[in-house]
């Protein structure tokens, strides 16, 4: 049985309406001070604010794949045949299987990119505005994407040495930004000591590590048959100890050495039951640290096991909604049971993403650029932590698995992309406000729009968002259940200076939204003549 899903935080309108008739916002009506209730409201949000996972933006990369090798000539010893070392222009393509590795071609590709590359382009992620960097496997591993672990506590030497490991942790805490490994414990690698000799070795002390039988490929379970991802036995104690349990666990010990989290692999296969034991494991070598599962199922009852999921759900929705395949009525239907099914805390831990490394690249799912803003707008105001892959703020497009991982293009870095220019905006539009990082979600009602609303405990953090993904334009009155908005006051759009401001008149607003268009606003609480409508209201 699944873990019960974690508490929801909601506000109802009967509170808002308590808060309403106190004197002022946060008094007591007889003694003056914050009543209890007021205090827990705005605890709720300040605490969120303390806790970096919520609403964190998140940069995703390929160590291979993300800077090049500043001494390539020295690395060469590095990739012996049948590995491949291409040139940096070289994009990825899929090869040919080659059966005495179990193993396909394109795995063994390398571009020799490094972690001391990576810390030389801290910089870079800094001023996009990024909080949390996300590495996809570094553990000593045989293929080039590392997900055939040999040894969890080694780095493979490809990608440099445990000193580089420490500088790039200790530069990226010295920006302000945190980082978060990629956990592969469903499985490791065929070519793994402790696989070998469980293998050979029926005497083994690591031969009930695994699952050997007949009945299985090779010999031996892999993970969805893959003969080089044999699959740990979870249920063995020893191996729990290995992998979470213990305090010199392969978990425990890279929190102790400074990372700040953890993003699982395929995470459903571990299960609830284990993967509740890891985060505990996790939480209490470093306390405040994070665990995202994998999950690509429906998130509700995945936790508290962990404490986010990369949220396919709502990658589906957003994607899906702006090709038209998803009505927008739709489409807010699904995103509020979802917020409504888990809960508002987990989700905004979660990680968002519209691409990955096992995910066609944006630009190539959706190729035209409007639908593609459209996407990156309701990535960056839906609850959760915005995931973005490496390149995709530049434009890099890529099909399936491999050519969604080729090297990162630096060439497209420049103050002419329009791409990257749009990323930064939108990065910064959740910096600026408040609301799009730690509030709650509520729809707006509307026929024809996806429209919903992102609100905490200050009408001025208010933002409002309607999109329209049809062909054609809508124009309509839409109720904006916010009792703070006071009868009269105006939205401006904060993604356009353009934009004529929207009256809000006895909470409905009449909005034109042009096709494939958006509008993301907020109130003007500007005094106006020294007078401001909102001058009791906070």
């Amino acid at each position: 049985m699944l873990p019960p899903s974690a508490a929801r935080t909601t506000h109802t309108f009967a509170i808002a309406c308590a808060l309403f008739v106190t004197p002022a916002f946060g008094q007591d009506s007889t003694t003056g001070y914050a009543s209890q209730h007021d205090l827990a409201v705005h605890g709720v949000f300040e605490a969120r604010e303390q806790d970096w996972r919520n609403g964190a933006i998140v940069y995703q990369v390929l160590v291979d794949r993300f800077v090049p090798p500043a001494n390539l000539d020295a690395k060469r010893a590095l990739y012996p045949a049948p590995k491949v070392l291409h040139r940096w222009s070289e994009e990825a393509k899929r090869g040919k299987y080659v059966a005495s590795a179990n193993v396909w071609s394109h795995e063994l590709d390398f571009w020799g990119g490094d972690l001391p590359g990576v810390t030389s382009k801290l910089g870079y992620l800094q001023d996009l505005g990024v909080d949390v960097l996300y590495l996809n496997p570094i553990h000593l591993a045989y293929t080039s994407h590392k997900y055939d672990a040999l040894d969890y506590l080694k780095i493979s030497p490809e990608f440099g040495t445990p000193q580089d490991m420490t500088r790039l942790t200790d530069e990226t805490h010295a920006r302000g930004m945190k980082l978060v490994l990629d956990g592969v414990f469903n499985h490791m690698g065929r070519n793994s000591d402790k696989f070998r000799e469980a293998q050979s070795n029926a005497n083994s002390r690591y031969r009930d590590w695994f699952f050997f039988g007949d009945q299985y490929p090779g010999g031996a379970r892999g993970w969805f048959q893959a003969a080089n991802l044999p699959e740990l036995k979870l249920e063995n104690p020893a191996v729990r100890d290995y992998v979470y349990a213990k305090p010199d666990s392969v978990v425990q010990t890279w929190l102790r050495a400074g990372v700040d989290g953890w993003r699982l692999d395929v995470a459903p296969d571990i299960g609830p039951k284990y993967l509740a034991e890891l985060t505990a494991a996790a939480h209490s070598a470093k306390p405040g640290s994070l665990v995202v599962g994998e999950i690509p199922n429906y998130p509700k009852e995945w936790f508290p096991a962990v404490d986010a999921v990369m949220n396919f759900t709502l990658r589906d929705v957003i994607l899906n909604t702006v090709n038209g395949r998803i009505a927008p009525s739709v489409a807010a239907a699904m995103i509020d049971r979802t917020v409504q099914d888990s809960g508002i805390e987990p989700l905004l831990k979660s990680w968002l993403l519209l691409d990955n490394h096992d995910n066609d690249r944006l630009a190539h799912v959706l190729p035209k650029v409007p639908q593609r803003r459209l996407a990156q707008m309701l990535q960056f105001t839906l609850p959760g932590a915005p995931n973005l892959y490496y390149g995709s703020e530049l434009g890099m497009t890529g099909g399936e698995d491999p050519a969604n991982r080729s090297p990162m293009r630096w060439d497209l870095v420049r103050s002419s992309n329009p791409t990257l220019q749009w990323t930064k905006q939108l990065i910064q539009l959740r910096k600026d406000h408040r609301a799009l990082r730690i509030g709650d979600f509520r729809l707006v009602s509307s026929g024809r729009l996806l429209a919903f609303e992102r609100y905490t405990d200050r009408v001025q953090d208010t933002v409002v968002v309607l999109a329209n993904p049809g062909k054609t334009p809508v124009t309509e009155r839409v109720l904006i259940a916010n009792s703070k908005l006071m009868n009269g006051s105006s939205l401006v759009d904060l993604l356009s200076s353009d934009a004529k401001p929207v009256r809000v008149l006895a909470s409905m607003a009449t909005v034109t939204i042009p096709p494939g268009g958006f509008s993301v606003l907020a109130p003007d609480v500007r005094p106006a003549g020294g007078y401001s409508v909102f001058k009791r209201v906070q």
